[in-house]
Formats: C-alpha cells, sequence, structure tokens
C-alpha cells in the first residue's frame, strides 16, 4: 500500500484544523487578565434590597437594606451598596447604622460597612441618644457586638469620646476604646 501525497493532504489539513480548533478554545476560555479559577461576576443584582430576620417570638429584630445587593457566586460574598441596619430587640432601644457600602457574610450574621459609617442608638429612660462615627464597622449580630480598628467617636448628650480601635457589646453595654483615646464631659446648664 502506497501513501501518495493526494491522500495524506486531506489527513494533514483536518489535523492542523483540530489543532487550529483546539488552540482556539484554550484562547477563548482562558483570560490572562484573571486569576486561574472562577471569573468574580455577579449571579443577581437586586435594587432596593431588603431583608428581615425575626426573632424567637416571631417578631421583625434585624432589618438590613440596601440601594443595590451584588451577590458573587465564586466566594458567595454580597456586597452591598448604601446599606442601611436597623436592630429593634426587645427591652433595648433601636439602633440605627448607615453606610456608603457594605459586605454581608454567613448569611448575614457577619455584617462589615464601610465609608461614612453612622451608628445612631435612640434614646432610653436612663441614657440619652447616642451617635457613632467611624470609616469602618463590623458586626456580629447574633453576639450583638460591633467592633472597628479605626478612629472612632462617640456622642451622647453632652459626652464625647473618640479613640483608635473600638468593641460594643450592645448585650452588656459595654464598650472598649483601644488607643489614643479623648474624652469630652460637659456638666448639665441649669
Amino acid at each position: 500500500m502506497r501513501f501518495s501525497t493526494t491522500r495524506l493532504f486531506p489527513l494533514g489539513l483536518m489535523l492542523v484544523l483540530a489543532l487550529l480548533t483546539f488552540w482556539l478554545d484554550r484562547a477563548v476560555r482562558e483570560d490572562p487578565a484573571q486569576p486561574k479559577g472562577r471569573r468574580h461576576d455577579p449571579d443577581y443584582l437586586v435594587h432596593n434590597f431588603t431583608s428581615t430576620a425575626f426573632n424567637r417570638l416571631g417578631g421583625a429584630e434585624t432589618v438590613i437594606s440596601a440601594a443595590q445587593m451584588r451577590h458573587y457566586p465564586d466566594d458567595d460574598s454580597t456586597e452591598l451598596l448604601r446599606p442601611r441596619v436597623v436592630q429593634a430587640k426587645p427591652a433595648e432601644p433601636r439602633f440605627t447604622v448607615n453606610a456608603d457600602r457594605g459586605v454581608l457574610e454567613r448569611e448575614g450574621d457577619e455584617i462589615f460597612l464601610y465609608d461614612n459609617v453612622l451608628l445612631v442608638r435612640e434614646p432610653d429612660a436612663q441614657h440619652p441618644g447616642t451617635r457613632m462615627t467611624t470609616s469602618f464597622l463590623h458586626i456580629v449580630r447574633d453576639r450583638s457586638i460591633m467592633r472597628t480598628d479605626r478612629e472612632v467617636t462617640l456622642v451622647e448628650g453632652r459626652r464625647s469620646l473618640s479613640g483608635r480601635g473600638m468593641e460594643y457589646n450592645n448585650d452588656s453595654r459595654e464598650l472598649v476604646l483601644h488607643s489614643d483615646v479623648r474624652a469630652r464631659f460637659e456638666s448639665e446648664k441649669k
């Protein structure tokens, strides 16, 4: 059996086309700018997002809302634009936190708020209302803990505290400022 060039040419052409197809498929699938693995693209986007967590008695306890919510399936992260967190537990003053952006983790149990964070706690019978400002706040909802490693300023009535780094337990009302603490207390005018 003799092989002639007229018989080998179609086989060679098919082999070249198969290799070219394989190379094009690989080139289209791999983006050298992206790291190896899955891309970080949102799988859904929600405008005017609201999520409500209820307590054991069926009352609304925490409401998280945002102008926009994006979920990313590759790392299961959720980004929020202009988030607002309102927590109202029975027999406790309600607090509201606003920020420019945020991230939800662990099905909303942990909330990370960034840029222009403002927390307002409503007054109760023993304490006047409180305003807290910082550039970052980490909220652990199920343990009622809020913390930051950044500059923080708290104003309650005619008193103010500021410092770097803070942890606040809403259940025990224990506040710890870590460093550079400054306080200002003004007497009540009579």
